[in-house]
């Protein structure tokens, strides 16, 4: 075999090699791919199952309300703390066991604590509207319940009457705002009906209606914020 015919069995001996370790390294990436194609599908799935999980089952699950029996179908007696003025109540477990046992349950909490009383009417409606954690009137402890207990079939709340504060037409919207009649008051029911009374105020309603109901609201309209906006200090029941 000449020089030359060396040298091109030679190179032809290159390509060829050069062909195979091609051919293996396009097949080895391949390989990868499907792996880290399928260990990529298996994260994703690994990481909806497990948000899925923690948000029916786990910490990050919808909170519920608390269950009827905190209520234990009884009176509970207790004192409502503002900056100005202190409030005793009693709210009864027999005649609205759902709301009473929201009530029961957040204030044990410590759920009110510090927080305001963001709505006061002064015309027809006479209320003070309190229990919300934005102080927009917009919040509350990351659920709702119904439905509706208790509501006054004449649709009149008497002064010192408690009731759960709801949206329009929704008998399953209540959660943990709550309002306090200061005076006589009839309050038209909805599509969804009345509002579920729990409790009344027992003492101290003179000086609620002296601190934060005279000064009126903080635009002079009959359905504002309070001029002086209460804050609820603590809650205790027993």
């Amino acid at each position: 075999m000449s020089a030359e015919e060396k040298k091109k069995a030679q190179q032809l001996r290159a390509y060829q090699a050069r062909q195979v370790h091609h051919a293996h390294v396009a097949t080895r990436r391949r390989r990868d791919q499907f792996v880290w194609s399928a260990a990529a599908v298996a994260a994703v799935v690994i990481a909806s199952l497990s948000l899925w999980g923690y948000q029916t089952v786990g910490p990050g699950a919808p909170e519920v309300a608390p269950d009827i029996s905190i209520a234990e179908n009884r009176a509970w007696t207790g004192t409502l703390q503002l900056d100005q003025a202190a409030l005793g109540f009693e709210v009864d477990g027999q005649l609205a066991p759902q709301a009473v046992a929201n009530f029961v349950s957040l204030t044990g909490e410590g759920f009110y604590d510090n927080l305001t009383c963001h709505r006061l009417t002064t015309d027809g409606l006479y209320v003070l509207q309190c229990g919300d954690p934005l102080g927009l009137g917009l919040g509350g402890p990351g659920y709702f319940f119904g439905p509706i207990e208790n509501a006054p079939a004449d649709n009149f709340y008497p002064a010192g009457t408690i009731a759960m504060a709801r949206a329009g037409g929704d008998a399953e919207s209540m959660g943990s705002q709550f309002f306090l009649v200061y005076e006589d008051s009839v309050i038209p029911a909805d599509s969804a009906g009345g509002y579920t009374v729990f409790g009344e105020i027992t003492d101290g309603l003179d000086d609620l209606i002296e601190a934060y109901v005279t000064p009126g609201t903080s635009d002079g309209s009959a359905d504002g914020i309070p001029a002086t906006v209460p804050i609820i200090e603590n809650i205790t029941i027993q």
